[in-house]
């Protein structure tokens, strides 16, 4: 294990990406997230503090993170998060600052985190079809994503993407609608491929929508969309644009086409552990160190510990889907 220089794992793959979620509740309740009922929260003793994370952002800075994404849960629910994105951007070597929300709490925060200095959003949108909404949700909410999304455009946020989840029989018929809502608003839209990260273990591979389908479906409905030239190792999404100049389209082959290969990312739960892949059997615990007064060399030893013990792909060598031992809503999106 290198004890100096660039995160590089065993693949070669450099880190430059860490998602950190700062809690493991939402408002509401996704079917292909987390359950109806009986979902069990981390105590508030065991969720990492702002000082906590900037500490441990500082030390990832340093050994070469240049990208931090607040996620969740629901982010927007941790109460003063703006004071936590000021003291990240306050990070030096920090260079983008963005977050994933499902935008109901968006409306009333958006000029305050855009102040504080957050720069990017993405925000979870798969209908725009109110019943729909409250069937996928569990809440009737789709106005206040809406208001939020309108709120973050008028803050002035230099990029917004719309994030949808592509499952099969229900994501079909959202794919032109929400398509023809991001060319009106001027936003970029991602499709994501289905992954098995579902707590209800609804998951399977006939459920997913595979991206190509959804292209077809926008090149005859919509218009021709050309693939945008774009560096692999910078985003996990295919990008494309409409031939007549309305915008781009993201598509994630996470599922058909996966990313592995190319995967910068490291993830920080909100309970302060450290994970090197979503789908990883292992993770190591930042947290007894930050709360034992460890220092920033132990700090350092320990991610580059988790870069050190990725595997190939899906957190295995052998690159298959292994089901995750923690659903989505408690490691970060």
């Amino acid at each position: 294990m290198s004890t100096a220089g660039p995160l590089v794992d065993g693949c070669g793959r450099v880190h430059t990406d860490l998602r950190i979620s700062v809690t493991d509740r939402c408002n509401i309740r996704c079917r292909y997230c987390m359950p109806a009922e009986g979902v069990r929260f981390q105590p508030r003793g065991e969720i990492l503090s702002f000082e906590e994370i900037e500490r441990f952002a500082r030390v990832a800075v340093g050994l070469g993170i240049r990208k931090v994404r607040l996620t969740g849960g629901e982010p927007l629910l941790r109460k003063d998060l703006p004071r936590l994105v000021a003291m990240l951007a306050d990070v030096p070597g920090l260079a983008d600052l963005a977050m994933t929300t499902n935008g109901v709490l968006l409306g009333r925060q958006a000029a305050e985190l855009k102040a504080a200095g957050l720069q990017r959003l993405n925000i979870s949108l798969d209908t725009l079809s109110p019943d729909k909404f409250r069937q996928i949700t569990g809440r009737d909410e789709l106005g206040q994503v809406l208001a939020g999304i309108a709120a973050a455009r008028r803050a002035g946020f230099r990029q917004i993407k719309l994030n949808s989840l592509a499952i099969r029989g229900q994501s079909e018929d959202e794919v032109v609608p929400l398509a023809l809502f991001a060319r009106q608003h001027a936003l970029e839209l991602r499709f994501i491929e289905f992954m098995p990260l579902d707590a209800d273990r609804l998951w399977n591979s006939q459920r997913v929508l595979p991206a190509e389908e959804i292209l077809e479906i926008l090149s005859s409905r919509i218009g021709p969309l050309e693939p945008v030239r774009s560096n692999p190792c910078h985003a996990p999404a295919v990008e494309y644009r409409y031939l007549d100049g309305g915008g781009r389209i993201g598509l994630i082959h996470s599922v058909s086409q996966p990313f592995c290969d190319h995967c910068n990312r490291l993830r920080l739960t909100a309970d302060g552990k450290l994970r090197n892949c979503l789908f990883s059997s292992g993770q190591w615990d930042a947290r007894a160190i930050l709360r034992a007064g460890g220092t920033r060399g132990q700090l350092a030893r320990l991610i580059r510990s988790a870069v050190g013990a990725k595997k190939k792909a899906h957190g295995t060598d052998q690159g298959e889907f292994v089901r995750c031992d923690r659903p989505m809503h408690q490691i970060g999106g």
